[in-house]
């Protein structure tokens, strides 16, 4: 979702499916980020790779490309299907391939903890669960674990409390149904834009409004040219840490043994990890502009969830039974999660 590079040549990167060292028999595992060097998904990949080294005494190294070293995010997606890389962070644009992944677009379907969702989505429960996982595999993916990366903003040039101020309000979406649905239940007009052209898209009049996590809304300079950044806790930024799936089948039983185990570990330090960064992102966003931060009251959030609901039923129908299931279990587990 970050700097936009360009595709490069895919046979720059026909990787084999496990790099093999000719003669100390090392491997190599090879891990595509949706982001760039410093933000929550490279810090949890250069973690992951010295646990992974640690572990496994220098028998495998894991080597990192941040956003724009294997071309845009389908090709990422595409060379972890195809096994030209072994694993891979997928996101929003997922949904294009895995369309149960458009679960964590929905709106106001976890709690306003964030560390309760975290736990609640890397439990066994939700991640193990046997619909969560063949939405993936049935597409050659394995997921291993699910990394939350800090709320979803809205950024506007005017203050936006209620879905009546968000009438004629041009906000950039992904290309996704379900956040066309959801902005269009608002009473905004969701408009779609390529991510390396929402800055000049804001500063031109071309869009009046945008939707990121806070660190990408820093990186790339968005608050800028807005005027107000508005919490309205209505979704998380989510990316699965995902595999080939016949590559993550193939390992021996000692390495995905410690690949889970590592990445169960990581759980709660990205979540140390994504909260640390987004707050000095925030400091840096309030300190280097005049931007108006408006967290929404309980009061102003239930009037946007009461309009998100319909759109679960879009879900459904993407999705079908499998995603309806998918749905329950993740309310359910919150809700559960809550009272516990």
């Amino acid at each position: 979702m970050q700097w936009r590079y360009g595709v490069i040549a895919a046979s720059l990167f026909a990787l084999a499916a496990c790099s093999d060292g000719p003669d100390d028999g090392t491997q190599t595992w090879d891990f595509g980020l949706e982001e760039i060097e410093g933000s929550v998904q490279h810090e949890y990949a250069v973690r992951l790779a010295e646990l992974v080294e640690e572990r496994t005494d220098g028998e495998v190294n894991v080597r990192i490309y941040p956003y724009g070293r294997l071309g845009g995010l389908t090709d990422i997606y595409d060379q972890v299907q195809d096994g030209a890389i072994q694993l891979a962070f997928g996101s929003g644009f997922l949904g294009g391939t895995v369309p149960e992944s458009q679960l964590f677009s929905l709106n106001f379907i976890l709690s306003e903890d964030e560390h309760l969702n975290t736990r609640v989505l890397n439990s066994n429960a939700f991640l193990k669960n046997e619909d969560f996982q063949n939405s993936f595999r049935d597409r050659d993916l394995h997921p291993i674990a699910v990394v939350p990366e800090g709320w979803q903003v809205w950024t506007a040039n005017k203050e936006i409390r209620t879905p009546d101020d968000f009438s004629g309000v041009a906000i950039r979406t992904m290309d996704n149904r379900l956040l066309r649905e959801t902005y269009q239940a608002y009473g905004a007009d969701p408009t779609t834009m390529e991510y390396g052209e929402i800055y000049s898209g804001l500063q031109l009049g071309q869009i009046d409004a945008n939707i990121q996590p806070v660190f990408a809304h820093e990186e790339m300079d968005f608050y800028q040219v807005q005027d107000y950044m508005i919490f309205a806790n209505q979704a998380q930024f989510i990316a699965t840490f995902m595999g080939n799936r016949d590559w993550y089948d193939g390992l021996s039983d000692e390495h995905r043994e410690m690949l889970d185990e590592v990445a169960a570990e990581l759980v709660d330090y990205i979540h140390e990890v994504q909260v640390r960064l987004n707050e000095e992102r925030m400091d840096t966003i309030t300190g280097d502009s005049d931007i108006q931060v408006i967290e929404l009251s309980a009061e102003e959030r239930d009037t946007f969830r009461e309009l998100s609901v319909p759109v679960r039923d879009v879900f459904v129908d993407m999705t079908g039974d499998r995603g309806e299931r998918l749905l329950n279990l993740l309310l359910e587990e919150i809700e559960s999660a809550r009272e516990g």
